[in-house]
């Protein structure tokens, strides 16, 4: 397509096709074979006699019809092969991510600094230096899902819980340039 821009509409079909039945590397097969069990028949293969397209054209109906399903009943086997094999693809894929991953754990007391939400926005006096922290905070009640739940140092709680990818630890040598506010 690159060669030749203008001519992409005639071009697509056939880029379309390539794609449709060329193998993924996740799965392993083509989506046209992962559709209806065995490979795609190309043009040239039927121009130029292959062995497969010549067995197939020798079969008497009865036995062709018979061979197609028996490809069905594979079919439900091929995709739960599929399925196990992204799976573990994924499972390595997440090992992989969450070797670096450093997981944060708050407990009830601990004290900790919030994220003025909303990202982003900035004071319009102190512009570039505008405080992105505020606090501190304690965390009155822990949650599922990574989400806990704030109070005031006097122990007033807020009124929303947050998620902890929004907190982090405090540290009395973290103080600075924090606003701290202990309202919400």
């Amino acid at each position: 397509m690159e060669d030749n821009p203008r001519d992409w509409h005639r071009l697509l079909s056939e880029t379309l096709w390539a794609y449709r039945t060329s193998k993924r590397s996740a799965i392993g097969l083509s989506p046209f074979t992962s559709a209806y069990v065995h490979d795609a028949v190309l043009y040239m293969e039927v121009a130029i006699p292959f062995l497969r397209v010549m067995k197939q054209n020798e079969l008497e109906p009865e036995l062709y019809s018979e061979a197609m399903i028996m490809e069905l009943e594979d079919l439900d086997e091929l995709r739960m092969q599929t399925y196990n094999a992204l799976m573990l693809k994924k499972s390595k894929v997440a090992r992989s991510y969450n070797k670096r991953v450093n997981k944060k754990v708050f407990e009830e007391g601990d004290v900790v600094w919030k994220v003025i939400l909303a990202l982003g926005s900035k004071d319009k006096e102190l512009g570039k230096w505008s405080p992105n922290w505020e606090g501190p905070f304690k965390v009155h009640r822990v949650l599922d899902g990574n989400t806990y739940w704030l109070a005031s140092l006097d122990g007033e709680p807020h009124r929303r819980c947050i998620n902890d990818k929004y907190l982090k630890h405090y540290y009395p040598s973290s103080w600075v340039g924090v606003q701290e506010t202990n309202t919400l």
